[in-house]
């Protein structure tokens, strides 16, 4: 694998405890998660050299992620063990209303992530750093770690793809709000979800939710819609991009699916408005299987899914 990565994805990964049987409630599959990872596996698929930076337990649950972005082709320098602190797992239930996630996280590996052991090597050789407002969420010293691994990132000549991911499990409005805005200002690609952005600026439209983001300082946009699509705003122009209607069955990790893609063909050299296109399908074929990383799509998957939609 070549020294200089196209992304590196930073935060925390866990395991993934999955309902995929509706008519058993108490029957979990195990799988894998965490937002960054899921995207940096997303990326990989679809032909991007990547990274992964975090930290994980001394434990099965790490040595089973090492495992997953091993075979998957991603890069594990930027990935330290934690003798002293254990990974995180979650659980997906689903119901009438969507899925509902539970979280064993507190304490976690990753929540110890801190400005001073950082990978600083691996943030000096790629061309861009993902991280997500979860990345930050986690704990304070981990909030610290991602605004110190994006100054380090972005001297050494990478940009800056942001997911806002907000999850007020984890830490307070007030707070996440003044952090994530903070962050959308330091931020090349920003890649929100409607439903995050309404929660932080208290707006409706999206159009006024785009022009929050960019008095924030925002300079790319690409608001993701879900089943109603998504948004790029670049260059002066906003684009909207039409849905894809699959046969959905579980979003878990969509919208992670859609970043990963996203930044996958940014780094091939796709313009904005051609990568979003590409990812938005990407994310459709993401909603077709269970779990957030099983059903992540090869690039043959998607092109099918876009040429049968042209």
């Amino acid at each position: 694998m070549s020294a200089t990565l196209d992304l590196l994805a930073f935060g925390e990964a866990m395991i993934e405890f999955n309902q995929a049987r509706r008519d058993d409630p108490h029957a979990y599959t195990q799988g894998f998660g965490g937002d960054t990872s899921n995207a940096a596996i997303a990326a990989a698929r679809l032909g991007a050299s990547v990274g992964y930076a975090t930290r994980i337990g001394g434990d099965a649950f790490g040595r089973w992620l090492v495992g997953l972005w091993q075979a998957e082709g991603v890069d594990t320098r930027g990935v330290a063990v934690d003798a002293d602190a254990p990974t995180g797992a979650y659980f997906v239930s689903h119901g009438a209303a969507g899925h509902e996630f539970s979280y064993l996280r507190s304490g976690s590996a990753a929540t110890r992530m801190r400005p001073d052991n950082l990978p600083l090597d691996v943030l000096r050789a790629t061309r861009v750093l993902h991280l997500s407002g979860i990345s930050q969420a986690i704990s304070p010293s981990a909030c610290d770690a991602a605004f110190a691994a994006i100054d380090v990132a972005r001297a050494a000549g990478a940009r800056i793809a942001y997911d806002t991911n907000l999850r007020l499990k984890l830490w307070p409005l007030a707070r996440a709000s003044a952090v994530i805005r903070a962050t959308i200002a330091r931020a090349d690609w920003l890649l929100p979800s409607l439903d995050d952005v309404r929660t932080i600026y208290g707006l409706d439209a999206p159009d006024a939710l785009i022009d929050a983001m960019l008095a924030d300082g925002a300079r790319a946009i690409v608001l993701k819609m879900g089943a109603d699509g998504a948004i790029v705003v670049a260059d002066g122009a906003r684009v909207r991009i039409e849905p894809h209607r699959v046969a959905t069955v579980d979003a878990t990790g969509a919208g992670d699916c859609f970043d990963g893609a996203f930044l996958a063909r940014v780094a091939a050299g796709d313009a904005v408005v051609d990568a979003a296109r590409y990812a938005n399908a990407a994310a459709a074929l993401a909603t077709t299987g269970y779990s957030a990383v099983a059903p992540l799509p090869r690039d043959a998957a998607v092109r099918a899914l876009l040429r049968r939609a042209a």
